[in-house]
């Protein structure tokens, strides 16, 4: 189903996964990002305060690459999907969805390692819950590896939902299913969206699809990413308040801590790297629940000579927040 923005794409992945199940309860991240309208803005935590969660909402702790061993990961995941739906059926409320972008790219940038997402993707279908992919943050081929996020946990979900990425900016996004889950749901409620799927949305996008695979860009990412991060582990070694470098392709994090033996988040140094960056003409965002968390995600074109340029603007920075 075509719609215009990720919004718009994850509010009605949510009506047809509770219209499918006949049921309400969602399960998302601590620190997610889901979208902008009344249904998914109560999926977002990370909007702030002032967007309360939704009554038939529950959180979970992301992944924590820099905390939680990566042999932990999967089970701690799925043990906290299971806490939630127990607390959630005491308060009358049966699951529909979890629903996660899977490179949890608003709660710090956790994609590894590779298959620990699906522990938790069973178990929501097991307790009769549908599992809901986000991509619209990761995006077409920017994992490098793969071209979906989910693909690197060896799963498929239930519903994938895509954004801005499909038409590089264009007002363009979707919402893709089981062919039952849509076709129940158009059985009993009307949907239509004036602009989705319009042709110019239309042609914008199959021109990326077309750019991604007549340039070779995954593979670019694949290799570009590679030296970025070969590149920021260098730095790393020189600067003992960057804890970790994690990510896939070109979407990767640094996380700055005030100490390696504490890991206390350091979201004023994070603040100034991103600021020095961007006097120098660099941008990028912080992100994490310490907001300690350089979020690094360039253009799928990007080449070694922008990428050596990047690597210099951050080690000039951190030099400059020592």
């Amino acid at each position: 189903m075509f719609t215009c923005t990720g919004s718009e794409a994850n509010d009605i992945a949510l009506r047809i996964a509770r219209s499918y199940t006949r049921r309400e309860g969602v399960i998302v991240t601590r620190l997610a990002y889901h979208g902008l309208t009344e249904a998914v803005a109560e999926l977002s935590p990370s909007l702030g305060a002032f967007t309360p969660r939704g009554p038939r909402v529950r959180l979970i702790d992301a992944p924590d690459g820099l905390r939680i061993p990566a042999a932990e990961q999967g089970a701690k995941l799925a043990a906290d999907l299971e806490q939630a739906i127990a607390e959630m059926r005491a308060d009358g409320i049966e699951p529909a969805a979890f629903i996660v972008d899977t490179i949890f790219s608003s709660d710090g940038l956790h994609p590894d390692p590779e298959g620990f997402l699906k522990p938790a993707a069973d178990l929501i279908r097991a307790e009769g819950g549908l599992f809901i992919a986000d991509e619209v943050q990761p995006g077409f081929a920017r994992t490098g590896d793969t071209f979906w996020g989910f693909q690197r946990h060896g799963l498929v979900p239930d519903m994938v939902t895509m954004g801005k990425p499909m038409g590089n900016g264009f007002p363009l996004s979707a919402a893709a299913m089981r062919p039952e889950l849509v076709a129940e749901f158009g059985e009993k409620a009307r949907y239509f969206n004036t602009f989705g799927g319009n042709p110019v949305a239309a042609a914008a996008g199959m021109a990326v699809l077309d750019v991604i695979a007549e340039e070779g860009l995954q593979a670019n990412v694949a290799k570009i990413g590679a030296f970025l991060k070969a590149g920021l582990l260098k730095i790393a070694t020189r600067y003992p308040k960057i804890a970790q470098v994690r990510g896939a392709g070109l979407f990767l994090a640094v996380e700055c801590v005030t100490s390696r033996k504490t890991n206390a988040p350091d979201a004023a140094r994070a603040g100034f790297v991103v600021n020095h960056l961007r006097e120098n003409g660099v941008l990028i965002s912080a992100t994490g629940p310490g907001a300690n968390i350089l979020k690094i995600r360039p253009p799928l074109v990007l080449q070694e000579p922008e990428a050596q340029l990047f690597l210099d603007a951050v080690d000039a920075a951190f030099a400059a927040s020592s």
